[in-house]
């Protein structure tokens, strides 16, 4: 198979792991200025939901390349 067997479980680590420390990081440190039309800092609540689905999937693969 090309790239490998587990290239799935490798893309959705990446992905979820992405996903995970980009919201975290959004909601740590929001933009110093913000653009017209942009909001001044993330939304709460969507961005501790969606890092914690990037955590599930990261956790996942990880656990399924392992296994």
């Amino acid at each position: 198979m090309f790239l490998g067997e587990d290239l799935l479980a490798w893309l959705v680590l990446a992905f979820g792991s992405a996903m995970c420390v980009g919201n975290v990081l959004a909601i740590v440190r929001p933009p110093s200025k913000t653009q017209e039309g942009s909001l001044p800092q993330a939304p709460m609540g969507r961005s501790l939901a969606m890092a914690a689905v990037g955590m599930l999937a990261a956790v996942w693969a990880l656990l399924s390349l392992i296994a």
